[in-house]
């Protein structure tokens, strides 16, 4: 009999292999953004996305820009450990 692997760890391993992981976790990262930031952030927020390892944030406020850039490392550590993964490794805010 073979050997017995759980369903999640099987398509972890697949997603890895097909090197489709990073994009889910780009996928995860922008959809836990609402939850992560509240609501007053997720308002101002024009757009939210991950590429190549890199999280951009367009924001409709120059307060708000400052805040997020001042705080960037901190933002990263909570969205990577929101999704349980190092999906992002720089963060940029755009205004």
């Amino acid at each position: 009999m073979g050997k017995s692997v759980a369903i999640g760890d099987a398509l972890i391993s697949y997603l890895r292999e097909s090197g489709l992981e990073q994009s889910v976790l780009d996928v995860q990262i922008e959809e836990v953004w609402p939850r992560v930031m509240g609501d007053v952030v997720n308002q101002l927020t024009r757009k939210v996305e991950v590429k190549d390892g890199v999280l951009y944030v367009h924001v409709n406020s120059a307060a708000l820009k400052a805040q997020l850039f001042e705080n960037r490392f901190e933002l990263v550590r909570k969205l990577n450990e929101a999704v349980g993964a190092k999906a992002i490794r720089d963060c940029r805010i755009l205004g």
